[in-house]
């Protein structure tokens, strides 16, 4: 019977490893200026090692060639590499210890006072010092940890913690795929006449499969606008709405989350600075304004305004062919999807 060894787990990977890392521990991996700077030599002494002529070629004094030539035959590859540009000298500390103690007690007693008021107080107390001093005495005493930040918040203002329970991000791997798997809503300001003080809020909802639209405008924009909108995107789609996606804007809070939780429905909310993300339904805002704002003899009324809004509404789904849709109109596309099955 023939017996082998116990073999460590791990063993062969240990085995390439090790080697490597010794090697590397040993001889660092070069940084890519002290390879410039081996390209530069090499150069050098591939064009008959003329110091003024590489230099000229790579547009660097002649100085840098010859010390880097320097550095190399002192110490090879490891010479080239790039050193500290600490100061030899520095600076030193020219306060005593009893100045840089008075700093920290008055510091600490008054922690939203300044150099500039420090100063005169030290000068009370017969302290000799300069504004700049009492600076470079505070930077020195906070570097060392000895002088804790002061707590700058304003205690008058509550500040209260965003918190949003239910509306979240829309997840990568959510893909619509049928009618109602994500509607697009926003909203934007009109004027009807330019120069006008006075304006609606016009707000659109896009279906991001079929591209049916649901439009509606209001006085104001708010969360309780917002979900009336809600209301009416459900009852006039013609088809189960699943999951909502808009951006972070105020009226889509409070009521409106409150509205799409008790419906059911799904609510993504696009991350900050970035409507790229609901593009389809910001193109539907540039088309409902060229073809309806644009084209509207301004009505007399917002309710007179809504009656013409909802009859583009319903061209728009039922007789505008659609380029996205192989020329299509929504309508159209649902009857033919269903055909299909």
């Amino acid at each position: 019977m023939q017996t082998y060894g116990s073999i460590i787990p791990g063993g062969p990977t240990l085995a390439r490893i090790l080697p490597k890392a010794a090697s590397e521990a040993r001889d660092p991996p070069l940084s890519r200026e002290t390879k410039r700077r081996l390209g530069v030599l090499a150069w050098h002494e591939a064009h008959g090692k003329s110091v003024s002529l590489t230099a000229r070629h790579f547009g660097l004094s002649r100085s840098t060639v010859y010390d880097w030539l320097k550095r190399h035959a002192k110490g090879g590859t490891r010479g080239l590499q790039e050193r500290s540009r600490k100061p030899h000298n520095l600076r030193q500390p020219t306060w005593s210890s009893e100045l840089e103690q008075a700093v920290l007690k008055l510091r600490t007693e008054h922690p939203r006072w300044g150099k500039d008021k420090l100063v005169v107080l030290l000068r009370h107390q017969g302290l000799t010092v300069s504004v700049s001093m009492v600076g470079r005495i505070l930077r020195r005493l906070k570097d060392a940890g000895r002088l804790p930040p002061a707590d700058l918040r304003d205690p008058l203002i509550v500040h209260r913690p965003q918190i949003r329970p239910y509306a979240t991000r829309k997840p990568k791997d959510y893909v619509p795929r049928v009618p109602g798997d994500l509607v697009q809503i926003d909203s934007a300001d009109i004027r009807l006449l330019p120069g006008s003080a006075h304006w609606y809020k016009h707000f659109s909802a896009r279906d991001v499969v079929c591209r049916w639209d649901v439009l509606g405008v209001y006085g104001r924009a708010t969360a309780i606008t917002a979900r009336d909108f809600l209301d009416a995107v459900i009852d006039r789609m013609p088809y189960a709405v699943r999951a909502i996606q808009v951006d972070g804007g105020s009226e889509f809070k409070a009521e409106f989350e409150e509205a799409c939780r008790e419906k059911g429905l799904r609510l993504f909310v696009l991350p900050p600075r970035s409507p790229k993300l609901n593009g389809c339904v910001e193109r539907a805002q540039r088309t409902h304004k060229e073809e309806f704002y644009q084209m509207l003899d301004p009505p007399d009324s917002l309710a007179e305004l809504r009656r013409l809004l909802l009859a583009h509404e319903l061209c728009y789904n039922t007789l505008r062919p659609h380029q996205a849709l192989g020329q299509l109109t929504p309508q159209q596309w649902l009857l033919a999807s269903q055909e299909r099955g």
